[in-house]
């Protein structure tokens, strides 16, 4: 039955251009487990047979790169970055030819991308090809990111760069689940997808969520009949892992997104026996550290990603002094960024292994209380999606009373913001302020205990 759906699906080729008969398998497997959750959505890795060959041989270009570049030496490859960008994006086309050094180049931050993110886009990036997603983060401007089958591949090639400085190196292939994506949202993009690179072992991406399920139990029963090598999510979706009578363990816990707090990743260690990765990774740039307790911070990943610490007035900070984390490079051709400020604040450290972000101060796991559960701050943003809102905030007090701040252009909006929130919760517990800020803004915050669990 599921066989010929997805053969009369127009699409599924599309969706796996390089599909054998044990991928095949492997997608009807998830799919169709008796314990398998509501599947809301469909994906696929879409690459074709020259970009399976692209990622395998960028997989082993970066496992053996060298990261880093002396201190107050920007590295030789940036200047001829620089210089491309100029000629093939528009933003900086219209700015005339590169400055000298790149300090001479102004930063640019989400704001920007998101007034007009076309304008960042090279003009030879092939439309057709192209994916858009919306970003649902926990600060600065709701965004829709270019990207590509091949960038959104890539990334398996810094985890797994970040997972072998742990001794794991990942091995699941044909007929075996290698990766599973956590979340837990009311709302969640869900989906299977195999990984060609792998032999096309299975990957699925799951919402923890008891909505997703038929039943609460077959949460555990589906994890263990999947027995994925690797786990990822973030903080709040594996607070509820952690809650799961599970009876196998992955070889690897990877987190993203948020802050992982040291108390969740020592729980996770202690109940799972595996390494758990604390991975600083944003939507605009990808996998950028890997935190390392030996070195105190998180070791930087990407051998293309040069990385500036910037004040408020975006001139470099001095050596060893915390400032505004901003990227140049990248591996997201779709995207090329020059001086990116990311909103994140870190001091810069260089070790022997190379660059290391220390203290980093990012984006922190929140949740809030409606109605007398917990939901993500993502089941929030959900809720906000139909109104063009380019920039607000939302705040939870110690009374569970909700503020909603919008930019004082978003205030037309004010009454139907409101009144979507109200289902989640009560139509009495929100209210709708101006946000008086202009730059990055937080837009989760709570006064209440165990937010921030």
């Amino acid at each position: 039955m599921i066989q010929e759906a997805l053969d009369d699906d127009p699409l599924h080729r599309e969706r796996f251009p390089t599909l054998g008969a044990a991928g095949q398998r492997m997608l009807d497997f998830m799919l169709g487990h008796p314990c398998a959750p509501i599947y809301r959505n469909q994906s696929g890795n879409r690459l074709l047979a020259h970009e399976v060959e692209a990622q395998r041989a960028h997989e082993r270009e970066i496992a053996d790169a060298s990261v880093g570049w002396l201190p107050g030496v920007v590295p030789d490859w940036v200047r001829p970055f620089a210089r491309d960008v100029f000629a093939q994006v528009p933003h900086y086309r219209t700015l005339g030819s590169p400055p000298r050094a790149l300090e001479d180049v102004a930063p640019v931050s989400r704001a920007d991308l998101a007034a007009d993110i076309a304008q960042f886009v090279p003009d030879a990036v092939p439309l057709d090809r192209m994916i858009n997603f919306r970003t649902t983060g926990t600060t600065g401007h709701p965004l829709i990111l270019p990207s590509h089958p091949l960038v959104a591949a890539r990334y398996a090639a810094y985890h797994k760069r970040a997972l072998r400085r742990v001794g794991v190196e990942p091995r699941h292939g044909s007929g075996q689940v290698g990766v599973v994506l956590l979340g837990y949202q009311r709302q969640c993009f869900t989906y299977v997808s195999v990984s060609p690179t792998m032999g096309e072992s299975g990957l699925a991406k799951l919402n923890l969520h008891p909505n997703d399920w038929r039943h609460p139990d077959d949460r555990a029963r589906y994890l263990d009949a999947l027995a994925p090598e690797i786990v990822a999510g973030d903080p709040i979706s594996f607070a509820q892992y952690l809650t799961l009578p599970l009876t196998r363990a992955p070889r690897a816990l990877i987190s993203v997104s948020m802050t992982l707090l040291p108390g969740l990743r020592e729980k996770l260690e202690l109940r799972f026996g595996c390494p758990v990765l604390d991975i600083y990774s944003l939507n605009e740039v990808g996998p950028v550290g890997v935190f390392d307790a030996a070195l105190g911070g998180h070791l930087l990943l990407q051998p293309r990603l040069y990385v500036e610490l910037l004040d408020c007035d975006g001139r470099p900070v001095p050596a060893g002094e915390p400032g505004e984390i901003t990227v140049t490079g990248g591996f997201n051709f779709c995207l090329p960024l020059l001086r990116y400020r990311t909103g994140d604040v870190a001091a810069l450290r260089f070790s022997d292994q190379g660059p290391v972000l220390v203290g980093l101060s990012g984006r922190r796991p929140v949740r809030y209380l409606a109605r007398g559960a917990w939901i993500n701050n993502i089941d929030v943003t959900h809720a906000l999606l139909p109104f063009p809102i380019s920039h607000f905030h939302v705040h939870q007090g110690a009374d569970a009373s909700v503020v909603l701040r919008l930019a004082p252009d978003a205030m037309a909006y004010a009454d139907a913001a409101r009144a979507a929130l109200a289902p989640l919760f009560g139509e009495r517990e929100v209210t709708v302020e101006v946000l008086q800020a202009d730059g990055k803004t937080l837009q989760y915050t709570s006064d209440l205990e165990g937010a921030h669990s």
